[in-house]
């Protein structure tokens, strides 16, 4: 796979390749959870709403990217977070995630979003290694002493 990698918005009649693909992804971390029906029943809502977007690489798909969108107070623009980036074991070493994250950039600049944000665990090297090469940045040298980023979660 190279540069010609086709790359679209999944339309909402895709919706089961969309699930089949982050299905896989729940595979590859050996969870049990959600469901292939749960999936199927997330992503057929989540594909409906016009704040969220998946991106599918290839023909048929490898790859997948979750986006979604959002007003920022701070920014007084459009924001688009990244999240999901997922390449199937048999495409990956090939460009697929350089080309859905390239995707998912420009699929941003096209609905007007001033950033594009994401999160990545620190020891996925590969990952923040992609995403620095694409103009991805944790922290700011500007604020509290150059200290990178962290996305955290609190589960309810």
């Amino acid at each position: 796979m190279g540069p010609e990698l086709p790359v679209r918005v999944a339309p909402a009649g895709e919706f089961g390749e969309v699930a089949r693909l982050l299905g896989c992804f729940r595979d590859y971390y050996g969870e049990d959870s959600p469901s292939d029906q749960e999936f199927l029943d997330r992503v057929s809502r989540l594909i409906a709403d016009p704040d969220t977007e998946y991106v599918l690489a290839g023909e048929p798909a490898v790859g997948v990217v979750q986006l979604r969108y959002r007003f920022s107070a701070w920014t007084g623009e459009r924001d688009c977070w990244v999240e999901d980036v997922f390449v199937e074991a048999d495409a990956r070493d090939r460009g697929v995630g350089r080309t859905l994250v390239r995707g998912a950039i420009e699929r941003a600049r096209s609905r007007g979003c001033s950033r594009v944000q994401l999160d990545a665990n620190e020891r996925n090297e590969r990952a923040i290694g992609l995403y620095n090469s694409l103009g991805f940045e944790s922290g700011r040298p500007d604020r509290f002493d150059g200290g990178r980023d962290l996305f955290m979660t609190c589960w309810l």
